[in-house]
């Protein structure tokens, strides 16, 4: 048994999951066992950080982790979702007692949470589902951070947790939202709203690059501007800061010297796949992660640009229309609250679906800061569920008034760039979700017609209750 008890242990020496250590360690004040499969990587964070070292505690092997942890014991996994999370289970599980808490901080399908809790449950160990957010950053200082699982277990986390959160106006952002896989389902949505949000942020630089024809340094000022009123947020500040950065190499913006293929790590899909499952439509967030798949498709696309010709002639819809600014501004600002719209509409049906009752309102709190979509804007959503039951943010009065006020500009946006050639996925499919939305009678009339005659699949009328089916003429 080691002298030293630490007060819980981090197994992942990555990135996310030392600077969560360091977190523990700094912030709350904690002693911190350190894992990691290479254990020179766990003594390695520790002498680096000769102010905290009194308080890391690597560990040679995982008989030697464990047995640095106070009882019950509280072991924090950070590694790759998938495989890799399943490997660490299995690798410390075994030396675990009941009462014990083993968490899952990485990104992970909500799905693979629910599968591990119910396999874990009957051990009397206790597992949690926490999404972590913010970034290397975020770990480091005060992420945003949502925990799923039993809520008696929270209760027993939230001193731990609560010191190394970030906070807003001094409240920690951190909360327990759901049994089971409701931390990480909440994680994951928080990441397609993020997709749909910096695609967007894309396609207006987009505009301002191709078509009104502004180089990266006087996009990067735009962006600061906007960041001074609604739209202002961690994606607009780190856009400005992006654009005005110079490539010490060559002395261009370095922007302009990146490739544009984007990566992405799953969270995003996840995002589309669990609405389509749940038959919520998250267009915006769906296009987003589609873009960030035509953008690996490189090659092919230099060959279509080939295949289809020039299009610079169509651009003249925003050349040199330096007064359209506040147009899109406008115009971005407004398919953001639907984009929102979007993500929390898929959380308020997974709440109903998995019987989780998500505190909505709450959710918007604790990803006022330490997030990447942190922004003036949650703040709005929280007062929004505050001031009663939202059925849809788009018919919350506040965000109402604001689409009211906005699609005109949205609507001008999308035409121009659509005259001109310009890409715009996010910002087309989210005006197209908001006339889809506000129309009272839709076309899906005819839809039901089509299934009814080639497959009976039956349809309601609009003037008798009861399903029927038609005798079709012969096609």
């Amino acid at each position: 048994m080691s002298e030293q008890q630490a007060d819980l242990g981090v197994l992942g020496m990555g990135t996310m999951g030392a600077n969560l250590a360091l977190n523990f360690a700094d912030n709350g004040g904690f002693t911190v066992a350190l894992g990691n499969r290479t254990v020179e990587k766990a003594y390695g964070i520790r002498d680096s950080n000769p102010a905290l070292a009194e308080r890391l505690v690597p560990a040679d092997s995982i008989e030697h982790f464990i047995s640095t942890l106070k009882s019950p014991r509280v072991v924090v996994i950070m590694v790759n979702a998938g495989k890799p999370v399943d490997e660490q289970i299995d690798l410390v599980l075994p030396h675990l007692a009941p009462g014990d808490i083993l968490i899952d901080a990485g990104n992970a399908d909500f799905n693979d949470t629910v599968r591990r809790e119910r396999a874990i449950k009957d051990t009397g160990i206790h597992f949690v589902g926490m999404g972590v957010s913010g970034g290397e950053e975020g770990a480091r200082h005060g992420p945003s951070i949502m925990v799923g699982g039993d809520q008696a277990v929270w209760q027993r986390l939230k001193p731990l947790l609560e010191p190394i959160s970030a906070k807003f106006d001094a409240s920690p952002c951190v909360d327990w939202l759901g049994t089971d896989g409701a931390g990480h389902f909440v994680k994951t949505i928080h990441n397609g709203i993020e997709y749909a949000d910096m695609q967007m942020i894309a396609e207006i630089y987009g505009v301002l690059r191709d078509g009104i024809g502004l180089s990266a340094g006087e996009i990067g000022d735009i962006f600061s501007d906007w960041n001074t009123r609604g739209l202002q947020s961690y994606l607009v500040e780190i856009t400005a800061v992006t654009l005005r950065e110079k490539d010490p190499e060559t002395g261009k913006p370095l922007v302009d010297v990146i490739v544009d293929e984007a990566g992405q790590k799953g969270t995003g899909r996840w995002s589309v796949i669990e609405a389509q499952k749940l038959g919520v439509g998250a267009t915006t967030l769906e296009a987003a992660v589609s873009a960030r798949g035509i953008s690996s498709r490189r090659a092919e696309r230099a060959e279509a640009e080939k295949l289809f010709g020039d299009i610079e002639t169509a651009r003249a819809e925003f050349h040199g229309d330096h007064d359209g600014l506040a147009e899109l501004e406008a115009a971005l600002e407004t398919a953001k609250i639907i984009a929102y719209a979007q993500g929390y509409a898929v959380m308020a049906e997974a709440s109903r679906e998995f019987g989780w009752n998500l505190p909505l309102g709450g959710i918007a709190r604790i990803w006022r800061a330490g997030c990447i979509i942190r922004s003036r804007f949650l703040d709005d959503i929280t007062q929004a569920y505050e001031a009663g039951e939202v059925v849809n943010l788009l018919q919350s009065p506040h965000f109402a008034s604001r689409v009211r006020e906005g699609q005109a500009s949205l609507r001008r946006v999308v035409a121009k760039a659509a005259l001109a050639g310009l890409p715009i996925p996010a910002l087309s499919a989210a005006l197209a979700y908001f006339d889809d939305y506000r129309h009272a009678r839709g076309t899906t009339n005819l839809t039901q017609a089509q299934r009814d005659l080639f497959g009976a699949h039956t349809f309601r009328r609009l003037d008798r209750e009861g399903v029927f089916h038609h005798k079709w003429p012969q096609v």
